[in-house]
């Protein structure tokens, strides 16, 4: 957080495993969940492994990873949805109840 006023840096988030990220790219984006953990290769990408509230893991590059929170306190909105991907068939069902 930025104090305007100031313009002092009151708060400021860790970018490591327990944060709240947002996916910016790749097949994940638009995706909110939590770091669980991180690889480091060598000489090739850094690899961030990222559980979502359904429950649902997955792993994307380093560079897609946007922190915009601690635990399940985001700094930020949410857009529609949280952040959440649903299936096809839960989808479907969705667009049926409307």
């Amino acid at each position: 957080m930025v104090d305007i006023a100031t313009n002092k840096i009151t708060e400021f988030i860790k970018y490591d495993a327990g944060a709240l990220v947002m996916l910016t790219g790749g097949r994940n984006a638009g995706r909110v969940g939590i770091i669980t953990r991180r690889e480091k290769h060598k000489g090739s990408f850094e690899v961030v492994h990222v559980k979502d509230a359904s429950g649902h893991e997955f792993a994307t590059r380093s560079q897609n990873v946007f922190v915009i929170g601690t635990g399940n306190k985001p700094m930020v909105s949410l857009p529609k949805g949280k952040g959440l991907r649903m299936s096809i068939v839960e989808e479907l069902e969705k667009r049926k109840e409307n």
